[in-house]
Parts: C-alpha cells; sequence; structure tokens
C-alpha cells in the first residue's frame, strides 16, 4: 500500500509517498518520496494555494498512492495564522479528493508519540527518529520529517497487529 502524507503550510507544504511491503515478519517501509512545495513570499495566498494543491495532484498522478493522511488543525494563537493554516490543508486535501483518495488526519502529537514514543518531542528529535526507521541516508529537513512521520503513523495506526493502533477512519 502506498500513502501520500502531507504537512500543510502556505510557504512550505511538506510531502511524503510511503509504501509499506509485507515482511515475513513485519512490514518494511520505502521512501518513495519527499519534498516541500515550496512558495515564495512574494506570491499572494490565492497563488500558494493554487501551487500547494497543483503540485500534490501532480504526484498523484505520478506515483499512484491509494490513501492521504494529513496533519489535523492544530492549535495557534493567532487566528490568522490558523485561518492559513486551514487553507494551505484544504488546498492539499482538495488535490487528494480530486483523486479519489481517502483521506486521514493525525493530530500532531499523536504523529510525535507514534514515531518517538512521546507526544512533547521536538522538530530533531522525530526526524532523527524517521532518518533511522526509513533507514535513509539524510536526515530530512524538518517539514519533510514531518510529513514522512504522518504516514509512518498512518501506517502504524491502520495495523490491527499493533497493540495501540486506532483504527482510523477517513474524514
Amino acid at each position: 500500500m502506498r500513502v501520500l502524507s502531507i504537512d500543510p503550510a502556505l510557504r512550505n507544504t511538506g510531502y511524503a509517498i510511503i509504501e509499506r511491503i509485507e515482511g515475513k515478519r513485519s512490514p518494511e517501509y520505502q521512501t518513495i518520496t519527499y519534498g516541500v512545495v515550496k512558495n515564495s513570499r512574494k506570491l499572494r495566498q490565492s497563488g500558494c494555494l493554487v501551487a500547494i494543491r497543483e503540485q500534490i495532484a501532480d504526484l498523484i498522478r505520478e506515483h499512484s498512492p491509494e490513501q492521504c493522511a494529513i496533519e489535523a488543525v492544530i492549535y495557534v494563537q493567532s487566528y490568522k495564522t490558523a485561518i492559513t493554516l486551514g487553507a494551505a490543508r484544504a488546498a492539499s486535501m482538495i488535490a487528494a479528493a480530486d483523486h479519489g483518495l481517502e483521506i486521514y488526519e493525525y493530530a500532531p502529537r499523536r504523529v510525535k508519540q507514534a514515531i518517538v514514543g512521546r507526544g512533547a518531542a521536538d522538530k530533531q528529535q522525530v526526524a532523527f527518529m524517521i532518518r533511522a526507521l526509513l533507514k535513509l541516508t539524510e536526515t530530512p529537513g524538518p517539514d519533510e520529517a514531518d510529513a514522512l512521520a504522518i504516514g509512518i503513523a498512518h501506517f502504524y495506526a491502520i495495523d490491527s497487529s499493533r497493540p495501540l493502533s486506532n483504527q482510523a477512519e477517513p474524514i
């Protein structure tokens, strides 16, 4: 199974496509691609949203994921930031929905708990664990690491053999 995972933001949306390969003892995970949709500070919000939707749609067409996992809305102190994050999230979700993908959402604390074992882990800890779990040759940047972590957390959540799995429901 292949999953597209997304860490949405207006200027730097992290993305990853990960494949789960069933092994003899336990599944293994292969990183197909990961990166960041980068939008210039000069680009208006509407242009950023179009770029996010188009680049996510391109990834879906190129790599054919079966599901999408995305970071849930987080608490922020500024309503303007919350609205901007929600818009970037929506642009990504629309791209996934346009291609018929089921979409699952995961709270940042839940992702950190799944990857590091602690919901209050910092970004460096998440990136370090992702590098180890996926056997990457270099540590991914923070947005890429978060997207990769969301994908792995999704696989853990849908794995009924895991003791703490929460059978995830698409939104």
